[in-house]
């Protein structure tokens, strides 16, 4: 018995279980997550809509601070990328400290 592997060229077929295909392809959104959020916008408008969740922001501190943190963050572009010529300028601002261990 030889244990020499067949060098090739040819690269493997793909075989799918079932007479499955490739797949969905890029770009389009998934059916299950696009009914899950067509209902979760329908359940926060029966629950009063933008203006219950300002209602609600503003019940308590901790309410407007889940807000800041957890749900205005998912509208924000999840890349932040300067143009070459300005590129972004990060600033750090402390507050709150000593002066005198500065």
């Amino acid at each position: 018995m030889s244990n020499k592997v067949k060098e090739t060229d040819e690269k493997p077929k793909r075989s799918f279980p079932g007479g499955a295909g490739p797949g969905r392809p890029k770009g389009i959104p998934n059916k299950m997550t696009t009914s899950v959020k067509d209902a979760i916008a329908k359940a926060a408008n029966d629950l009063g809509g933008p203006e219950r969740l300002v209602e609600w922001a503003k019940e308590d501190p901790l309410n407007e601070r889940a807000f800041w943190t957890s749900i205005y963050p998912k509208l924000l572009p999840l890349t932040v990328a300067g143009d070459k010529d300005e590129p972004l300028r990060v600033e750090i601002v402390r507050y709150g400290l000593n002066p005198q261990r500065e």
